[in-house]
Parts: C-alpha cells; structure tokens; sequence
C-alpha cells in the first residue's frame, strides 16, 4: 500500500514540475539568450566596432528586465575629428553613464550630440545623463509628442523593474527637434538623422554614416527579434518607408534598432516580409468576413524562432486587423 501511495506521489509530483515547466515564459526558459552577457555593467553587452568610426552596444533582443537594466535597443556611437555623436541616450542615467565609460576607453573627445531613433523610453530617458554632460538632445518632432503623452507614464515602468539603474534619472525635451532630416558635423564626418515615414512608433527617424556606409536604422528595420506592431502602427505605410530606406542603403552595413550588424537581405526578411506576410494573412480574414479572434488564430509558426514571438505574435496580428478593418 505504501509503495502505491509512494509511486502515486512520485507521479503528481513529476506532473507538476512539468507543468511548471510548461508554464515558464520564453526569456525564464533563455530562448532570448543570457539575460546578461556584462555583468561587471549596467550594459546589456559591451560595444563592438562596426567600422572605422562607428560602434554600437548591442542590446538584449528580449523584454526590459532588471537583469538587462532596460538595455534592449541597441546604444550606438559615431566619432569624428572634433566630436561624438551618441544614437539613443539608453533606458536610465545608469546605462548611459556605462556607455560613456566605454566611450571613454575608445576616444577622448566629448559626446556633443545625442539622436533619440525615436520618443520610447529605451531612446529617451538616458538623455537625462547626456544632458548634464552638456551634449546637445535632438530628436524627431513626433518623437518629443511622445514623450509628451507618455514619457511619465514610461518612466514610471522603467523605475519599477530597473530599480537602482533608474535613481536619478528624469524626463528630459529635446534640445533640437526636426522634420525630415538633421545634419550633424562631426569634424571631417557628416551624420544624418532622417525619416523615410511612417514605421513602427511615431519619430522613428535612422541615422546615416555616408563616408563609412553605415546606418543606424533604428525601428524601420529588424531581425533576430519580432517587430513589434503598436495600436497607431500603419504598416501599409511601414512597407513604404521600408521601400524608401532599402532603395537608399541597399550595399550598406546595416545595425537595426535591435539585433546585430547585418545587410538588407536579412533585415528585408526579419521587416518588411513579415509585414507584407501578416497583412495578407489578415486581408484574407476580411475577405471572408472574420473576426479578430481568427487574427489572433494566424499561423505564424514559421517566425516561432524569432525572440520575442510569445509575447507579440497574436498581438501584432489582431492591431493589424484592427487598422485593417478600415482601411
């Protein structure tokens, strides 16, 4: 009798560990990699050199965590003659202050500019600590609309899960704001900062290192992780601005707003692709006469290898119907 009761046990006990572990999300599991690869940091990962001039710490291609200190964008510097540009001023003062640190290691001329790729908080709330170093903040002008509707609200999140990362740090405007495109002279060095469109979140602006045929493509262009489609997403306009981007830069190095260097090939398939995927698959729906919870149905299991894809892959299908509807 025992020994049933013992094997009984033994069995509900397997079950609910296996249970557990089906329960776990994809970063507990580490389908998103390390949830930190510095450590000794506040970064995510240390810089790389992307070419002469250009270097860029690559963030963790997975939700903000404390782990990673909110470091899941890539933060990204150019050096001229004369000056640094620094794109994206990082989630907290501490972040930015860790890429400063590196910077130092590499050069000892002073970050004069910062460029925000657009108004989120990944983007913005460094700019805090640029700004007390004197640098000069320019972003898009949507990007500041941003940060005016909900750049509190995002502060508070990001305090919450980065805790000690976040003391200190503030909601800073833009020094410079801009429409089309931003020129910046580095010393013997032109940067770009410009918008092809509309793309993913309101500002996104990339930013072209011409003489050393690098861009900076902020959230126009993706791979490794899945794109994430925001309710005031057009992606009808996305595959546009893509179009615009991808004509411009096609030979280039290219470094995405998340993910590592890598060419347009790549980023086409982990972008624009996907975009024109999804909303096929929805205007299908439509034709039928469906509904948004056959959206949320979408077989999107080719991309189930792309990070992120739990938490977005339904989501990004039902906003698409959701826009699609009307247009």
């Amino acid at each position: 009798m025992r020994s049933w009761i013992f094997v009984v046990a033994i069995s509900a006990f397997s079950f609910s560990i296996g249970s557990a572990a089906e329960e776990q999300t994809a970063l507990e599991r580490g389908d998103y990699g390390p949830l930190d690869k510095a450590p000794q940091t506040a970064l995510y990962d240390y810089p790389i050199k992307v070419s002469e001039r250009v270097y860029s710490a690559i963030g963790a291609t997975q939700p903000p965590t404390y782990e990673n200190a909110g470091h899941n964008n890539n933060l990204s510097f150019v050096i001229g003659s004369e000056a640094v540009l620094v794109i994206n001023g990082g989630s907290n003062n501490a972040l930015a202050k860790a890429l400063h640190g590196e910077i130092k290691k590499v050069t000892d001329l002073p970050v004069k500019y910062v460029i925000s790729e657009n108004g989120q908080g990944h983007a913005t709330y460094g700019n805090h600590y640029w700004k007390k170093q004197g640098a000069t903040l320019i972003g898009h002008v949507d990007a500041q609309h941003e940060l005016d509707e909900k750049g509190f609200g995002g502060l508070a999140r990001m305090r919450d899960y980065a805790k000690e990362f976040a003391e200190d740090t503030e909601l800073v405007n833009f020094d410079i704001t801009f429409d089309d495109r931003y020129e910046v002279d580095l010393g013997d060095l032109l940067v770009i900062a410009k918008e092809y469109g509309s793309a993913h979140s309101p500002g996104d602006v990339t930013v072209l290192v011409p003489a050393e045929k690098v861009v900076l493509a902020g959230d126009m262009a993706f791979h490794v992780r899945m794109p994430p489609i925001f309710d005031n997403t057009d992606t009808a306009l996305w595959i546009e601005s893509f179009d615009l981007f991808a004509d411009e830069v096609s030979d280039w190095t290219i470094v995405p707003g998340h993910g590592g260097p890598t060419d347009i090939a790549t980023i086409t398939e982990g972008t624009r692709d996907y975009l024109v995927f999804l909303r096929g698959e929805v205007e299908e729906i439509l034709d039928e006469g469906g509904s948004l919870e056959d959206a949320y149905k979408i077989d999107q299991s080719q991309y189930k290898h792309w990070h992120t894809y739990d938490e977005l892959a339904a989501r990004n299908a039902g906003r698409v119907f959701e826009r699609m509807e009307f247009e």
